[in-house]
């Protein structure tokens, strides 16, 4: 039986196309799938996180929704990326000391501590924000056909596109390190994150109007927030933090 790769669309016989190498079947994006990215995808590193990483900057929404679609042969696992970047990145401020919390004090944490932990932890913590970033995109858009871990992977991929901003804008944070700037520079950041959000947002769902897909998204950045920092709250209070 003949076969169009979901890749390259090669008509092609077999269980790989000749073309691109592509499986002629790909698997639907459901748990089973992370839990595939989690145990091989961290351990197997191959050329196609420049492929990503260029598509997150160029068509990012169209490359994802056909990364779930099936056109995934070119692509870095998802997961993958986000560990190597947010690895990356721990691990600059990390060796910079980098100090995220300056201007804060409080008599309930420890910020220096706080900062040194993020910046060691901080892969782990960027995956733990994907869950409730997915919440939000699940709550607003859920009737246009994707399931709830379809849309981790969109923003597990979204997050990337977050990290490798940082990333490049690294070396502004350093300059800026230990002055009164760096919370201005993380409001830039944090508004360049937004943009990228809605961009993707806006491709991605590309049956709804630009409209109505940019709104949904605030509604989705909304239910994220309020999602995120009850789960921290009730952290906070069963940690005995504010008893």
């Amino acid at each position: 039986m003949e076969i169009m790769c979901k890749n390259c669309h090669q008509i092609f016989k077999g269980h790989y196309c000749s073309n691109c190498g592509q499986p002629a079947e790909t698997h639907k994006i459901n748990a089973h799938f992370l839990w595939h990215d989690i145990q091989h995808g961290l351990l197997h590193f191959d050329k196609g996180i420049l492929y990503s990483l260029k598509q997150l900057f160029t068509r990012p929404g169209h490359s994802i929704r056909e990364f779930i679609e099936g056109k995934r042969v070119r692509h870095f696992k998802p997961l993958s990326l986000v560990v190597v970047l947010a690895t990356l990145y721990g691990f600059m401020c990390h060796y910079f000391e980098i100090n995220f919390f300056k201007n804060s004090s409080s008599e309930y944490l420890d910020y220096d501590h706080l900062n040194e932990w993020f910046a060691t932890h901080f892969s782990w913590v960027t995956i733990a924000t994907i869950p409730f970033y997915t919440i939000g995109t699940y709550a607003v858009f859920r009737n246009q056909g994707y399931n709830f871990v379809e849309f981790f992977v969109l923003n597990t991929f979204k997050a990337s596109q977050r990290l490798f901003v940082q990333i490049l804008m690294f070396p502004v944070l350093l300059y800026l390190n230990k002055t009164n700037h760096i919370q201005q520079f993380s409001n830039i950041t944090y508004a360049i994150g937004l943009i990228l959000i809605f961009w993707t947002n806006v491709q991605f769902f590309n049956k709804l109007s630009k409209t109505k897909a940019f709104l949904l998204s605030i509604l989705s950045h909304i239910i994220f927030f309020i999602s995120f920092f009850a789960f921290i709250t009730i952290v906070f209070l069963l940690s005995g933090k504010f008893s």
